[in-house]
């Protein structure tokens, strides 16, 4: 494999994940109500305890993005 293709792959995958926390960030603004009651009848938490899990979960997989896809990403165009 070559530098240049997993420079894109990496790219893509920043891209996908991005979209992915975007659609997470937007149903979860415009459907909190309907997640929280649909939740509900499996797990028993406030909607104090529900706004914790999901903004905590949206913060790890952003750090993830950084660690995982983006910085390796910038060191491979840093590099070659």
């Amino acid at each position: 494999m070559s530098i240049e293709l997993i420079r894109d792959v990496l790219l893509a995958c920043t891209v996908i994940n991005y979209g992915v926390l975007m659609c997470w960030f937007l149903f979860f603004t415009v459907g909190r109500d309907w997640i929280h009651r649909l939740h509900g009848r499996w797990f028993r938490c406030t909607a104090e305890q529900f706004d914790t899990i999901h903004y905590a979960g949206m913060a790890l997989y952003k750090i993830g993005i950084f660690l995982f896809n983006l910085a390796p990403y910038i060191a491979l165009r840093i590099v070659g």
